[in-house]
């Protein structure tokens, strides 16, 4: 097939364009290039050509001749998104829907959008949550997900297949990495401090899954028949991987020798939701997840020792979302409607 997807140069993409690439896909990658500031490390294999534009500004004619689109092109996670709410509407919201509108005018048949378990937003007690379940998001970020999913769905026709991935929250080493994932930050602390000092006192529910598994659900959904998946909300993860976030941190400082962990007490992130995954193993009977959380910090340690990672990369502002965006904001190489500026 010839894919799009959007946000090449991000945490996700940076994984999924490799792996298309290496099931035989023809891969056009588009990314803005906000986190172009470093990598964390360097991998062997086939990169896919990119174009560096704004998705506010594609196309049809970019789109032209693709079978498919994988878009996960957004401003990331909830502090980013409350940096500069309007924005994030208008990227998150107003953007994802105009592209899913001109990629199917532009002829594309399969669209999979990515989107995210924190729609579920407080979801509270032990019963988890499933894809009719009705949704309560409590930040920008969330709120644009779930327009999205609204505004998107009634496109859905004989030529044009919309599926939408409720993403768990996201672990694993990436050369794009991000630090300000759960796993991933619990992670670098352990490495970098010796201690995991939590403010809070770790109870919330969090379902996880490592990036590699979210490319390989995107794979098999794009060989997917049309059938299993057209129009459908799919929760993206495993039964097995809903966490506490305490149980989290005590399996990061597992992997770390030395780390020690301390918790203190609620905190005002009164966000939590256990989520149901059966749907997904129904349509693509196929998927299974092959990392957890021990796997996952475990690559971390060993990534971290081979690399000779340091509290200075850890702090490395191109791997904190909300950091290197303030970054752009304040040198002025970001506009107030977040374009590139001209260099004076």
């Amino acid at each position: 097939m010839k894919i799009l997807v959007t946000g090449t140069e991000g945490y996700l993409g940076s994984l999924l364009a490799p792996i298309l690439l290496g099931r035989g896909h023809e891969v056009t990658g588009v990314d803005v290039g906000f986190y172009k500031s470093g990598y964390l490390y360097h991998t062997e294999g086939d990169q896919s050509k990119t174009l560096v534009k704004d998705i506010r500004r594609l196309t049809p004619e970019d789109l032209r001749s693709h079978d498919a689109v994988v878009h996960m092109a957004e401003l990331s996670n909830d502090p980013t998104g409350e940096l500069a709410p309007h924005i994030t509407y208008e990227i998150n919201h107003k953007g994802s829907v105009r592209l899913a509108r001109i990629a199917k005018e532009a002829g594309v048949r399969r669209f999979i959008y990515m989107s995210s378990c924190s729609v579920y937003g407080i979801a509270g007690g032990d019963v988890p949550v499933t894809e009719e379940t009705p949704v309560n998001p409590q930040t920008a970020y969330a709120v644009c997900k779930t327009l999205c999913e609204r505004d998107i769905m009634p496109m859905a026709g004989p030529n044009f297949s919309p599926v939408f991935f409720r993403n768990s929250t996201a672990f694993g080493a990436s050369p794009r990495q991000r630090f300000d994932l759960v796993v991933n930050n619990l992670s670098g602390l352990a490495w970098s401090t010796r201690e995991i000092k939590m403010t809070s006192d770790g109870s919330p529910w969090r379902p996880l899954i490592h990036g590699l598994d979210i490319g390989k659900a995107i794979c098999r959904a794009l060989e997917a028949p049309v059938d299993a998946i057209h129009g459908q909300i799919f929760n993206l993860g495993s039964n097995e991987q809903n966490y506490r976030v305490r149980e989290v941190a005590d399996i990061v400082a597992e992997c770390f020798p030395g780390c020690t962990t301390t918790f203190g007490t609620q905190g005002a992130d009164n966000r939590s939701y256990r989520v149901s995954f059966d749907k997904l193993s129904k349509h693509l009977p196929g998927f299974s997840c092959d990392w957890d959380v021990a796997k996952g910090a475990r690559q971390f340690h060993q990534l971290f020792q081979q690399i000779d990672f340091t509290r200075e990369d850890f702090e490395f502002r191109p791997y904190t979302r909300l950091k290197q965006l303030q970054y752009l904001i304040r040198t002025g190489q970001l506009d107030q409607d977040f374009f590139w500026r001209t260099a004076s």
